[in-house]
């Protein structure tokens, strides 16, 4: 689908929606590389700037009994799904009023209230979860969806073949989503593999598979949509491919020498928040007013959580066991 025939779908308030989902996700992303410089934010923390387009799309077309699973690049996808601003930047924090009472940090999001299932730290872990999920749709005859988000890296491991293998043969209403920044960590995709879209890797599953351009907001909100319907009516699973770039390094204090610096000005020019509001701007979908409003809400919503954050305890020494293991009401 071109990029006006995707434009022709989208309306000037989902557009608008989109932008301030989109500068939700950037100004906590900022400030949380700002947070982590000083030492409010600890752990290893992962950025999704220059990744906004894809979040904002796809979870901006479920539903709260969807199912959800991300990564360890995940704070977009869980902000996108509606999760709190301040129980989210309190969960990074490390305080007791986070979405896992400050114990699960920035890898390990979970949000059942709004759907999203989990998030983990192992690459590609979150896929045969999804399918769990997907799974249990099957079984209770729903028309929910499974929906996981991993990146390009998580294709070579077996277990995305095997995952794959079973969502065809057991025809599960599953959409995985694939954002291709480009980098495994810190090496290229083509020094890790010979094929280069992903797309092309499931080719012998014959599911259906599509490959869009990840910064274009549009793009992906038609591609996704045409998915979702898809599995709601139970044919599934399906993959799509977005092909993005993280404007950050792998994780907050990588010096990102493996990358080139002509590359990263070509991606700072494909910006998807610039780009959606210039689109925006020029088919009269929102006004600059509005586009200044949507920046500025959001940087004040973020600064809020952050006083929230602040202000929350850390856990008690006594909950430190609490929710490690399965405990029976």
């Amino acid at each position: 689908m071109t990029t006006d025939a995707a434009s022709s779908i989208i309306d000037a308030p989902v557009a608008f929606s989109l932008l301030r989902t989109m500068w939700r996700i950037r100004a906590f992303e900022e400030r949380v590389s700002e947070l982590v410089a000083t030492g409010e934010v600890p752990g290893l923390v992962h950025l999704s700037i220059g990744q906004e387009g894809v979040a904002a799309a796809v979870c901006g077309q479920l539903r709260h009994d969807d199912a959800v699973y991300t990564g360890h690049r995940g704070h977009g996808h869980a902000l996108a799904m509606g999760a709190p601003l301040d129980r989210a930047m309190a969960e990074l924090m490390g305080r007791a009023d986070g979405l896992c009472h400050g114990k699960g940090g920035s890898m390990h999001l979970v949000d059942v209230a709004h759907g999203l299932l989990g998030a983990t730290g192992v690459v590609g872990g979150n896929i045969p979860l999804a399918l769990g999920a997907a799974l249990a749709v099957r079984l209770r005859g729903g028309d929910q969806v499974a929906v996981v988000f991993f990146g390009d890296g998580a294709v070579q491991a077996g277990h995305f073949n095997e995952s794959i293998n079973l969502a065809t043969l057991w025809e599960l209403p599953a959409i995985l989503v694939c954002e291709n920044n480009g980098f495994a960590e810190f090496t290229p995709r083509s020094a890790h593999t010979k094929v280069e879209r992903v797309s092309d890797v499931v080719a012998p599953y014959d599911l259906a598979s599509e490959t869009v351009d990840g910064n274009d907001v549009f793009a992906v909100y038609a591609a996704f949509g045409r998915f979702l319907a898809r599995a709601r009516q139970g044919r599934g699973p399906m993959l799509l491919e977005c092909l993005t770039y993280r404007l950050r390094g792998h994780y907050e204090g990588d010096p990102a020498r493996y990358r080139q610096a002509l590359e990263v000005a070509e991606w700072q020019a494909r910006d998807p928040i610039l780009r959606l509001e210039r689109r925006g701007l020029e088919q009269g979908l929102f006004g600059q007013a509005e586009v200044a409003a949507a920046e500025r809400e959001a940087r004040e919503a973020v600064e809020a959580a952050v006083q929230f954050a602040r202000q929350s305890p850390f856990p008690a020494r006594d909950q430190l066991f609490v929710h490690t293991y399965a405990e029976q009401e």
